[in-house]
């Protein structure tokens, strides 16, 4: 195994133990802050990645990119407003990484501005910061897929027909399925790729700001 494979595994499993559960810790404060306090109830509302890992979602994403985490568990019927209050409580995890790339963001820039990238040791470092808020960008976008059991179908139930709904959850296993072999084809890559791209260049644009009052105090 050649330096370049470690270091992407050693960045992917800081992602695992920072991204996933930053993500469902966000689904279980949303939600108890909208009045659902059963991920409180099973001590979900910690950052403990041993208490939020799925075995699938993890290696998923240490083979693919792509994963997923223990989705927090949620009682719609807790909430005042269930559809609407389910989906923001969705929402809360795609959101929560991609807030967490904007802060990577502006760690790369400041160590790019700052850090000695002509060292071996200078770029690997580089990579890693990289690549961390890369994977965080790729969690929330895949994330979004409107395909059960992913957070994307949670939030489009907040539109859809009852009916439509309980035909989604009836097949949900098949999705499942279904997802793991688009992944592993490679089928998803391209597309979940383009809108990282846009996300990155939005972030990009959002952190402008930074490069100027580098170049200031450069």
């Amino acid at each position: 195994m050649n330096t370049e494979t470690v270091i992407r595994y050693l960045t992917l499993a800081v992602v695992v133990v920072t991204a996933l559960p930053i993500h469902e810790l966000a689904h279980g404060l949303v939600a108890d802050r909208l009045g659902d306090h059963t991920a409180r109830e099973q001590g979900r509302l910690t950052m403990n990645p041993l208490v939020h890992l799925d075995l699938f979602g993890t290696l998923a994403l240490m083979l693919f990119g792509f994963g997923w985490a223990k989705p927090v568990p949620v009682n719609p019927s807790h909430f005042k407003k269930p559809r609407r209050d389910m989906a923001l409580t969705a929402l809360a995890g795609p959101l929560s990484n991609i807030l967490l790339a904007l802060v990577v963001t502006v760690i790369f820039k400041i160590y790019m501005f700052y850090g000695d990238i002509n060292q071996t040791a200078g770029l690997m470092f580089g990579q890693v910061i990289y690549t961390i808020l890369w994977t965080n960008l790729t969690l929330a976008v895949f994330n979004l897929l409107p395909v059960p059991p992913l957070d994307g179908a949670k939030i489009l139930d907040a539109v859809l027909p009852l009916s439509l709904q309980m035909k989604m959850r009836k097949y949900e296993r098949f999705f499942y399925v279904a997802l793991i072999l688009l992944l592993y084809l490679g089928f998803l890559q391209v597309p979940l790729n383009f809108v990282g791209n846009l996300l990155f260049s939005g972030l990009n644009w959002i952190t402008a700001p930074v490069d100027l009052l580098l170049r200031m105090i450069g």
